[in-house]
């Protein structure tokens, strides 16, 4: 069967479940489990005889040798057994459950499986499928799947920037879907001629990430394993506990993530009445610079945490971290002092999948102890001015963004070379000193100069498409704004 056909096929059951009511991120989820069974079946086999801790009763044979209503039983118990199991396999199944009510359509699904030979196709293949319905789970903005899901044009462009290498470990600290993992796997194999303990260490001992969502985090693991990374019966290195509730003691070569949008870490409680309420989250570490509920200020803080001396990191983080005042303050001046941040790329709205987020890529060096700043000049892409992006009409490929991996100059970071000049005012990269940030009112790294063109010159105005989008991108995040305030208003006048 060719790529496409077997990709048609699988998108066309998607079709026909969400006439029932079953959302991609249901069929995704029942896909995995599914997947999962039948490739654990495939491995039991010859050539491979490996011994895969599936219980008695629970392989997929049995499963596949049932039809409507016993089929539907069967597939519920073989989920409560196998969430029980330990490693990869028990994360996989965690709080499983079957969303698909038609048996038919179940036994339908099974059989489309079972005629693939999953173990010896591709893992470029294998993984397209999967990522592709990562995506168009991502697209269904009603579940909310999107804010785990970070565009892989954006990804592909960090990993190129940082150039992670053989024989190192890689963190992401919320990794989501593990598009950061996947991009730096395929760049290390695609740049790389890998002996066999390289390739060993590559599978089994790069990657290491948090995921507290269950379900998020198993579609990491199976997207993963797709890719070839992990073993089917090993250990699993994602995490399901919460990144910043305290300092492991783990440290990495890398740290390249995305922590989830939303300013406030919170957590919601029954109150005496009866009522839900939310409680702002606050992590007292004796790491950290400052102690906020500011999630991404935590996050980002964390992140430098997780980083060996020597390590780096590639960060996506909200324009608020560039410019809040107080803890957020004191976390941009520790930054600049205990490593070098050399570089912030600017990004334009309309590229996540969460509407009105307006975002930056921070990379940074970390360094040892010194008495100086290790900061000693910013150097800032400005691809937000007078760029225009939508989800679905203008999409950000990574062609948009090659320029400034040029301009970032991976080969060689310290030749690199300013766009902007006096005589040059439109150039979109630019360096600024130490001196000059710190001089700033609140060290604000929020810093451009390009001038809006569609404030001056109403004939050169976008499409009125993007137009739109755009101005709801801007009330959306205003309103998010607004809610922050009058949950903190609240929350104050409660507590007063």
């Amino acid at each position: 069967m060719t790529e496409d056909s077997i990709i048609s096929r699988i998108w066309s059951f998607a079709g026909i479940l969400r006439d029932d009511g079953v959302g991609y991120g249901d069929y995704l989820e029942q896909l995995t489990y599914l997947l999962f069974l039948k490739m654990a079946d495939e491995f039991s086999r010859p050539p491979y005889n490996r011994e895969i801790a599936i219980p008695e009763g629970c392989d997929w044979n049995s499963l596949k040798s049932k039809r409507g209503s016993e089929l539907e039983l069967h597939y519920n118990k073989t989920l409560r057994e196998l969430s029980k199991a330990k490693g990869i396999l028990g994360q996989i199944f965690t709080k499983s459950q079957n969303k698909i009510q038609d048996p038919a359509k179940l036994y339908k699904i099974i059989d489309m499986i079972d005629k693939e030979q999953w173990s010896i196709m591709g893992a470029d293949l294998k993984g397209k499928i999967y990522e592709g319905l990562l995506e168009k789970n991502a697209e269904d903005t009603k579940s909310g799947a999107g804010q785990y899901f970070t565009p892989r044009a954006l990804i592909k462009a960090m990993v190129e920037c940082v150039r992670p290498e053989p024989g190192k470990t890689i963190a992401d600290p919320a990794c989501g879907t593990g598009g950061f993992f996947l991009a730096a796997y395929d760049y290390i194999v695609n740049n790389y001629d890998l002996n066999r303990e390289q390739k060993e260490f590559l599978k089994n001992k790069t990657f290491y990430g948090n995921e507290i969502v269950a379900n998020t985090r198993r579609m990491c693991l199976m997207n993963m394993f797709l890719h070839n990374i992990g073993e089917i019966d090993g250990d699993t290195f994602i995490s399901s506990t919460d990144a910043l509730v305290s300092d492991e003691g783990k440290r990495f070569d890398y740290v390249l993530a995305n922590p989830p949008f939303g300013k406030k870490s919170s957590m919601t409680f029954t109150n005496e009445k009866g009522e839900q309420e939310k409680e702002d989250l606050v992590y007292n570490r004796q790491d950290f610079w400052a102690t906020t509920s500011n999630k991404q200020l935590n996050f980002l803080q964390h992140i430098h945490t997780l980083l060996k001396i020597s390590g780096q990191a590639a960060v996506v983080l909200p324009d608020n971290v560039l410019f809040e005042g107080g803890a957020g303050e004191t976390v941009r001046k520790e930054l600049l002092r205990t490593t070098d941040l050399h570089t912030i790329l600017r990004l334009p709205t309309g590229i996540f999948y969460k509407q009105g987020v307006k975002a930056n890529v921070l990379f940074f060096d970390n360094k040892p102890a010194a008495k100086n700043p290790w900061t000693k000049e910013v150097w800032i892409y400005d691809y937000r001015t007078n760029i225009h992006h939508t989800l679905k009409k203008k999409p950000m490929t990574f062609e948009d963004l090659k320029d400034f991996v040029k301009c970032y100059n991976p080969s060689n970071r310290l030749n690199r070379k300013e766009t902007w000049s006096e005589d040059n005012p439109e150039g979109r990269w630019r360096k600024f000193t130490y001196e000059e940030i710190i001089a700033r009112d609140k060290t604000n790294l929020d810093i451009f100069w390009l001038r809006d063109k569609s404030l001056s010159d109403l004939d050169n105005l976008p499409d009125p498409d993007l137009l739109a989008s755009e101005i709801i991108e801007n009330i959306e995040s205003g309103l998010e704004g607004f809610k922050e305030i009058m949950e903190t208003l609240n929350g104050n006048l409660e507590r007063g």
